[in-house]
This record gives C-alpha cells, sequence and structure tokens, in this order.
C-alpha cells in the first residue's frame, strides 16, 4: 500500500497511525487549526488523497468528499457511518467501509454493566466509601435487583443480540422493537417503541442512526416507561429526545438512565451532573484494548483489500 496517500481526519488510535505512516503515505489533517489553513490544507493535497480513515463522530461530509476528486474510499473506526454522506459516496463511486463484529462484545458489556450500575447504584456506593460516609452512617440505602427485569431492546442487530443473550443470564424475558420482526422464538415483538417500553423495566437502545431511528426514544416513550423504570443508550446521542431525558429524569418521570453517548459530545447536560439516579461513560462503549486493535486491523484490511483489488472485508457502499 506504500503508494496509497491516506488522510487521517483527526488523532484516532496509537497503532493505527502507526501502522498507516508504516504501510501507507499518511497525511494527517490540520486538526487544530483555523477552517481556512484546513481548506488549504485540503486544496493543496486534493488531487493525490486517494482515501480517508475517519471515525463515527467525525464522519465525511460532501463538502470534504468533493473536494477530493480522487477519492476512492473512506475507511471509518467505527461501526456508525451517520455522518458519512453515502448518497454522495455512491454518486461518486467511492467505497466506504466500518468495523462492525469486532466491537459487538464490549459494547454488550458495557450496556449491562451500565443497567446494573444504576438499579444497584455502584458509582454512588463508591463514593459512599470513599468519602467516609460507610463509618459515619452505617449501612448503604437499599437498591434495586437487576435479575428478572423485564428488558426491552431497540434493534436487535449484532450488538442487541448480544445484549438479549447476556440478559437472558440474569433471568432477564426480553423483548424488541424494530422495523420488521425477527424468527427469535425466546423473544418478544414489539410493533412500537411505546409499547416495547411500557412492558420494560429496564429500555436498551442499541440500533443504528437513520432518519427513522433519530428521536425514537421520545416524550411518549420515556413516559412509558415510567418512573421506576431505567434508560440505558449505547447507540448515539441523537436516539433520544435529550431535553424531554433530562426534564423526566429532574422531575422523577423516569426512574434512572445509564448513558454512553450524548447529543453533542462531549458536551453533557449540566442537569445531569447532579443527578443520583444517572450514570454517565465517555463513549466508551468499545474502549478496550483489545477491540480497540482489532477495529484498527480491519481498517486496515480494508484498506489493503482496496488497493489489491479483492472484496472489501466489511462493505458498507
Amino acid at each position: 500500500m506504500e503508494s496509497l496517500v491516506v488522510l487521517l481526519l483527526h488523532p484516532m488510535d496509537t497503532y493505527l497511525e502507526q501502522e498507516l505512516d508504516r504501510r501507507c503515505r499518511l497525511l494527517r489533517f490540520c486538526w487544530d487549526s483555523p477552517p481556512d489553513r484546513r481548506q488549504g490544507f485540503l486544496r493543496t493535497h486534493s488531487t493525490s488523497i486517494r482515501a480517508v480513515v475517519t471515525s463515527g463522530g467525525s464522519g465525511a461530509d460532501a463538502a470534504l468528499i468533493d473536494a477530493l476528486p480522487r477519492l476512492e474510499i473512506v475507511a471509518c473506526y467505527s461501526v456508525g457511518v451517520d455522518r458519512v454522506d453515502l448518497d454522495r459516496c455512491r454518486e461518486r463511486g467511492v467505497r466506504v467501509t466500518n468495523t462492525p463484529d469486532v466491537l459487538t462484545d464490549d459494547v454488550a458489556d458495557l450496556a449491562v454493566g451500565l443497567a446494573i450500575a444504576v438499579l444497584r447504584r455502584i458509582p454512588q456506593a463508591d463514593r459512599y466509601v470513599r468519602d467516609g460516609q460507610w463509618k459515619a452512617k452505617a449501612d448503604y440505602a437499599l437498591t434495586t435487583r437487576f435479575s428478572g427485569k423485564r428488558v426491552g431492546i431497540i434493534g436487535l442487530g449484532r450488538i442487541g443480540l448480544a445484549i438479549a443473550k447476556r440478559v437472558e443470564a440474569f433471568g432477564c424475558p426480553v423483548s424488541y422493537n424494530q422495523r420488521t420482526k425477527q424468527a427469535y422464538p425466546n423473544y418478544t415483538y414489539s410493533p412500537t417503541a411505546i409499547e416495547l417500553a411500557a412492558n420494560s423495566d429496564v429500555l436498551v437502545v442499541a440500533c443504528s442512526l437513520n432518519e427513522q431511528s433519530r428521536g425514537i426514544v421520545s416524550r411518549e416513550v420515556i413516559e412509558a416507561l415510567g418512573p421506576r423504570g431505567v434508560l440505558v443508550n449505547i447507540g448515539r446521542g441523537a436516539h433520544v429526545d435529550e431535553h424531554e431525558l433530562v426534564s423526566a429524569l429532574v422531575d422523577g418521570r423516569l426512574g434512572g438512565a445509564g448513558l454512553d453517548v450524548f447529543e453533542d459530545e462531549p458536551e453533557v447536560p449540566e442537569a445531569l451532573l447532579a443527578l443520583h439516579n444517572v450514570v454517565l461513560a465517555p463513549h466508551m462503549g468499545s474502549g478496550t484494548r483489545e477491540t480497540r486493535r482489532a477495529m484498527a486491523d480491519l481498517v486496515l484490511g480494508n484498506l489493503e483489500a482496496h488497493v489489491l483489488k479483492k472484496p472489501l472485508l466489511s462493505p458498507v457502499v
């Protein structure tokens, strides 16, 4: 791949960056520079860049794609491609890849961990011990069990199924909502997210982000989940009406939430930081050494397959 000129849009993974530098002609986008300098950088290198490596947070919009006339492939270091202009890529004949499967287990683990952490109040218990309150006030307040809870999953794809298998081990009945009913005899299908929420104690968002799923957790869904229900979001922040979520948590109309994603990351609504019924994580679902290495290898494998004119390992477009 020595002749492949790759534009890395922003720092992602040290191993990935080192391997790109070793195997390709790597250009690092001037990510800390003013917009006019970035545009100048693109103009200077536009006729040589054939590949872009990006992430779910950055994506690749139409302006970037159009600025690179020789662009052949956009390799995403993420599963989500909602910020890549797929239509423009199709029009231009630009291939798009992502990194599915390799992060499924880690994201599913975190989803279950967030649910348990909210119900058992684990972060709060940790602070209780660290702050010396256990000595001063004795026993910690009673919490709520996770085992046996009705778990609803929005999106029973790779990650959703992995979550379902995990919570089954806790004796949790599983229901799900998505566009089409599947032949899963152990799981109950709900035709709407509202119906799913009404029949769930814990509602997990695990679907991909598109125009149909944007804002799928609406005020009506939150109300259906109710004051004893828990929302877990390991999908995308835009799946949830964040204003309504915050309002419901503050008012006690929703029992709790475990959130790994937010609408305007890394910005988190100030009101959430003071709530004791919320567990917050910094979009770390795939954030293990093992998974990030596997994601990087999949990006590299897709680029190599493209250069060698072999079938892409994980094509999106």
